[in-house]
């Protein structure tokens, strides 16, 4: 039996909605709200409802074909937005590279073969600073098939040895030429970028070695991450390496390299984060940049971007270090989503030291789950034709073109990193993003949102340091953690954690809610709450249980009515009995007696630093 199409479309008895109308439904939403004046026209409810980004970008509320940009052409073909292949990164999904840091290379040649044997199709190699000396690379790499592993080196300065040293290996070994594969990783100004310090190589004789003999194998990498760590916004980061690849053009083509072989010598390193919309449009918007510099350079058949995605540093954290699992697995989703040939995903405990085997293996298995669970590598640009999507992509590429010419009238990347441009800039936007943090309008699950005062961390080898200088490694969640280390080591040092006391007005259904977000709020600078055995107005019943919990500092609970007959005399009844300050959770109002007030967009880190020198913590 056959059914009408006709009895398959389920509002087709309803009359097709408008945008004009949705306009006026959310208009009055918003006023009811007290966010828009009864003044307000429809037609300014997008602007009331965007939300704003690092960029200056508006994301819209709602987005329409009216307002779409157009699909930017097929995948695999110019302008290469939707991917660089028409068939997808590789065939079975994309290159699963895992990064090696460890100093001995005994055991980073255990992992590497774990690695390899358990999903990994390819290695990151950290030499030099920071992690393998270049003479241990034939100890790490024992038992490796170099003719079927990919090998991205990360050498820094020491790639002067590091490059030379691989190519004597691979000879040894008599791998062939025709399998080897990967990047001899030479990235003099990602160097510049984390070090403040300069080196100089042979990288035009060596990608055309690359070119002749290895056609695998590609010489240089642009490591944009570095801008991404200092604190960057998505424009910045994709501004600076657009610099850094044509800066990299120059060289290699004034070596005597021809531009279309220069195009294929780069490959380009991103950070992907949990904001999954955002890291798929930087990365297709990557794409469509480096497309319009081979169209400048006259080869726009060259112009499909070699991308690897790596897992943010930034957004992981060393608390509750678990919910990295969470944020990785969006990441690694949105760098596949996005269109990435290579992902990293950064073990859960990279904060806290060298991962453990287990955490290794959390970290391969993401991918394999996205990927062969599900499947998400099956579909190229599965995000395409999405009107949010493409005019984020859009919008996000014109403001990294903006910022990417003026570093050129700069003079270029060197200059501009040499003369405090860059990081000047990306210092900016930090202090932006530090007071979205502080005011927890990015809120960091399990740091400065649900903290676990309880958790026991896992003990991990320390990770050898990274080279000093240069711009600053930042993570979202530094000033949180900061606090509460300074409240745990106070605890392991008296035996008594940093405590406040809630005065909690009147019976818990009026008091259970501000309670709930002032203990989770000073719980992000690991200071424990203690509470009275019931809700109380008695200022006198309040102030005897405050000095029986030993505590110094107070916060009242309750309701806004409650506030009103009974904030100002427990106040102070609490200052009396020796409180040094009296916090109120609720919006600020006139409390005699109140020394601040707790809320939803209060700057929390202020009032945890307030709080723990009130309570003597150094």
């Amino acid at each position: 039996m056959t059914v009408p199409s006709e009895t398959l479309r389920l509002a087709a008895g309803f009359p097709a909605a408008t945008h004009e109308q949705w306009q006026r439904l959310a208009l009055g939403v918003l006023r009811k709200a007290g966010l828009a004046g009864q003044d307000a026209s429809a037609e300014a409810v997008e602007d009331l409802l965007a939300c704003r980004g690092y960029d200056g970008l508006a994301l819209a509320p709602l987005h329409t074909a009216a307002g779409s940009t157009p699909l930017p052409g097929p995948p695999g073909l110019f302008p290469y937005t939707r991917g660089g292949r028409a068939a997808g990164a590789v065939a079975a999904g994309w290159d699963i590279r895992q990064r090696h840091a460890d100093p001995d290379p005994k055991v980073t040649g255990e992992t590497v073969r774990a690695d390899l044997e358990n999903g990994a199709t390819s290695l990151w190699l950290v030499l030099g600073e920071g992690g393998v000396l270049v003479d241990g690379l034939p100890t790490t790499l024992d038992g490796v098939y170099l003719d079927l592993a990919a090998v991205v080196l990360d050498a820094g300065a020491a790639a002067v040895e590091a490059v030379p040293a691989w190519f004597a290996l691979l000879t040894e070994r008599g791998v062939p030429a025709s399998d080897v594969r990967g990047n001899l990783g030479v990235d003099p100004l990602g160097w510049l970028a984390r070090t403040g310090r300069r080196w100089e190589g042979p990288a035009g004789e060596w990608a055309r070695r690359c070119a002749a003999d290895f056609p695998g194998l590609r010489a240089m990498t642009v490591d944009a991450t570095a801008y991404h760590d200092a604190g960057g916004s998505d424009a910045q980061e994709l501004g600076c390496a657009l610099a850094a690849g044509v800066a990299y053009l120059r060289e290699l083509t004034g070596a005597g390299v021809a531009v279309p072989v220069a195009f294929g010598q780069l490959e380009f390193r991103y950070a992907a984060t949990a904001d999954q919309f955002a890291t798929i449009a930087k990365l297709r918007a990557a794409r469509r940049l480096w497309a319009r510099v081979a169209q400048v350079c006259g080869v726009p058949e060259a112009g499909a971007q070699r991308q690897h995605a790596v897992t943010s540093t930034a957004m992981m954290t060393a608390r509750d270090p678990w919910v990295n699992m969470l944020r990785t697995t969006l990441a690694c989703f949105a760098a596949g989503v996005g269109g990435a040939d290579a992902v990293t995903v950064q073990p859960f405990d990279a904060c806290l030291g060298l991962p453990d085997g287990f955490a290794r293996r959390i970290a391969r298995n993401t991918h394999s789950l996205l990927l062969e669970e599900a499947n998400v590598g099956r579909v190229v640009d599965p995000a395409g034709g999405s009107w949010y999507v493409e005019r984020y992509t859009e919008e996000l590429a014109r403001a990294a073109w903006e910022w990417f010419t003026e570093i050129e009238r700069a003079g270029g990347m060197g200059a501009a990193l040499s003369s405090g441009l860059v990081a000047d800039r990306l210092a900016a936007t930090w202090r932006r993003r530090v007071e979205n943090l502080a005011h927890r309008r990015d809120p960091l699950t399990g740091v400065s949102e649900f903290p676990n005062l309880a958790e026991r961390l896992p003990v991990r080898p320390p990770a050898p340091a990274a080279p000093a200088g240069g711009l600053p490694r930042h993570r979202y969640a530094e000033a949180y953690e900061s606090l509460r280390d300074r409240a745990d080591a106070q605890a392991v040092n008296t035996g008594i954690r940093p405590t406040v006391f809630l005065a909690t007005l009147g019976p818990p259904a009026v008091h259970n809610a501000r309670a709930g977000f002032a203990a989770n709020l000073f719980a992000a600078g690991g200071i424990a709450t203690a509470r009275p055995p019931a809700g109380d107005d008695d200022p006198a019943r309040l102030a005897a249980e405050f000095t029986a919990s030993g505590a110094s500092v107070a916060c009242l609970c309750s309701s806004d009515r409650t506030y009103a007959q009974s904030a100002e005399p427990v106040a102070r009844a609490l200052s009396d009995a020796g409180a040094v300050r009296v916090w109120l959770a609720g919006p600020p109002a006139d409390h005699p007696g109140v020394d601040g007030y707790l809320y939803a967009d209060c700057d929390a880190v202020s009032v945890l630093e307030t709080t723990l020198r009130d309570l003597g913590v150094a």
